[in-house]
């Protein structure tokens, strides 16, 4: 199996989870209970993640013409789960079909935009935003067990 197969398997199955963990919280206004230690509730830890894949896999690949805000990613609150799901149910398509769709050829060029302040493949990129979303899903989990 190729690396971009293995990577729509990764994608598909961590935002398949993200979905059953939203949905998973008690109700809307526990999504944005802050607990004791936890920085972020997990509605905010989502809408970072929403930010992150819109970014850069909707705009710089599927031409979205997404534009971040990245400092309400952090201070929304009260946005329903339906919203929230509604959300993840427009970017999972969109980021399993820039996988589909791209070249195995290119993995090795310069993704083209700076992350980090400086150049990174696209095979780096697409294995970062994975590791990302797996990471900021185990934070969500955690704040659900701990809310719930």
């Amino acid at each position: 199996m190729g690396l971009l197969k293995e990577l729509i398997s990764l994608y598909d199955r961590d935002l398949k989870t993200l979905r059953r963990e939203i949905e998973s919280y008690r109700d809307d206004a526990s999504v944005w209970k802050k607990a004791e230690g936890i920085n972020n509730p997990g509605g905010n830890v989502f809408l970072h993640l929403m930010g992150n894949l819109n970014t850069y896999f909707g705009a710089v690949y599927a031409n979205t013409a997404y534009v971040r805000d990245r400092p309400l990613e952090f201070s929304a609150t009260g946005i329903s789960r339906a919203k929230l799901l509604a959300m993840l149910d427009e970017i999972h398509p969109i980021v399993l079909q820039v996988l589909r769709d791209f070249p195995a050829e290119k993995l090795e060029e310069i993704y083209p935009i700076k992350i980090f302040d400086e150049e990174k493949t696209v095979s780096y990129i697409f294995i970062h935003l994975e590791t990302h979303l797996a990471y900021h899903l185990g934070q969500i989990n955690y704040h659900r067990r701990i809310i719930t």
